[in-house]
């Protein structure tokens, strides 16, 4: 009778765990596509320049490069219940604070919810590892899907949800506190069911561990795979609607653009991951993602809105599987708990850090050439380098072998 109810409990908790995954992936996406299409309103209404409004993306990708290893290190020793409490607190708190003054809020807001983000990006693909040992593909995918969607919903009905609230862009930003509060209610229970017990051995895999991840050429490959993928698709996310403006579309349309792309990442997402973790290694997947890239990109170029369904659904698509893989990669190239953490950090660390250059580089391009030719040639050299890195990193080698 004992064994039944341990196992009741073991199962019922283990369903906790898969909430604790759905909910706190929501929260890694949304806060910041939401942005793209209310941008034109903050900037009009704080007075913002270009350069200024560009920060409200970058500035969350600077917090992801800046505290990405420090977050993988001392998530070791406090456990990564707590950690991930910490950050969706600092993220909701950084929601409200966002929306709840003026410039100096802003930018504040942004500061804080970038630091909650990289939490829940470096910690969440270690405790798919711990809590779902057999199941890594699935929960992947179930993790990138859950995260795509909101993502998908955020830039598609950010308007909307400002005129439903009736609080403009304020309250297209702050409606998001929702979820936060929602997961961190989801941890704090699955703390409590007794899952905080991977700490100890967490530990003890950190300190038989690799050393210096730093140190490992794989984990170069898949922090460069994994910035050069999130480059592209944080400078089209926070420029794509002046883009598609530009070639003629309305204004209104241009978020539900940005909601076809994402939800045609969903798929490929959750399908992905379960193919590429059955797979001898993931070099095949890598050449997909870049041909996909670079075609999506040469459509928007050469044909301009006459391409731009096709353009978008595939570069939803190659998107999707680029960074369902460098998810996947944190726990396909590394041994131990630990060791997928020290990945996760270095790479979104490191990842993060050449991603923020993206919409930065994308905007001062267009002040340079008007046509946007430049920005995109811009990104088809990048995904020409994602190519190169990503095959090396989808090659079957552990990070404690190289």
């Amino acid at each position: 009778m004992n064994n039944n109810m341990q196992k009741s409990n073991t199962i019922s908790w283990s369903w906790v765990s898969v909430l604790v995954v759905i909910l706190v992936s929501t929260n890694l996406r949304s806060p910041i596509t939401a942005v793209g299409p209310v941008l034109g309103q903050i900037s009009d209404y704080l007075t913002l320049d270009s350069f200024q409004s560009s920060l409200l993306t970058a500035i969350p990708l600077f917090m992801f490069a800046s505290c990405s290893v420090l977050v993988s290190k001392y998530s070791h020793v406090q456990g990564m219940h707590r950690f991930l409490l910490f950050g969706l607190i600092v993220l909701a708190v950084g929601i409200i604070v966002r929306v709840g003054g003026g410039t100096a809020s802003l930018f504040a807001g942004s500061v804080m919810i970038g630091l909650g983000i990289c939490v829940g990006n470096v910690v969440a693909p270690g405790y798919i590892k711990t809590s779902f040992p057999k199941h890594i593909g699935l929960m992947t995918g179930i993790f990138a899907v859950a995260m795509n969607l909101t993502a998908a919903f955020a830039s598609g009905f950010s308007l909307r949800l400002g005129e439903w609230t009736g609080f403009g862009w304020r309250g297209s930003l702050g409606v998001w506190v929702i979820l936060a509060v929602l997961s961190i209610i989801a941890v704090f229970f699955d703390r409590l069911g007794g899952q905080n017990n991977v700490i100890p051995e967490q530990k003890k895999q950190a300190q038989t561990g690799i050393g210096h991840i730093f140190k490992s050429r794989l984990a170069w490959y898949i922090s460069i795979f994994m910035g050069i993928q999130s480059l592209v698709y944080y400078s089209l996310i926070s420029w794509l609607p002046k883009v598609l403006v530009d070639y003629g579309m309305a204004a209104k349309d241009t978020g539900w653009l940005l909601f076809l792309i994402q939800i045609a990442m969903i798929p490929i997402m959750f399908v992905g991951p379960i193919i590429a973790h059955r797979m001898k290694d993931q070099r095949l997947m890598a050449v997909a993602v870049a041909v996909g890239m670079l075609g999506s990109i040469l459509i928007f170029f050469l044909y301009k809105l006459d391409g731009i369904y096709v353009a978008a659904i595939l570069l939803g698509l190659s998107n999707g599987l680029s960074f369902s893989l460098s998810i996947l990669f944190f726990s396909l190239r590394a041994k131990s708990t630990a060791n997928a953490i020290k990945i996760s950090g270095m790479a979104q660390s490191v990842g993060y850090l050449i991603a923020a250059f993206g919409p930065p580089i994308f905007g001062k391009l267009h002040e340079i050439d008007p046509s946007w030719d430049y920005s995109f040639y811009f990104l088809a050299i990048s995904i020409v380098l994602l190519l190169l890195t990503g095959i090396k990193a989808a090659e079957n080698k552990f990070v404690e072998e190289s």
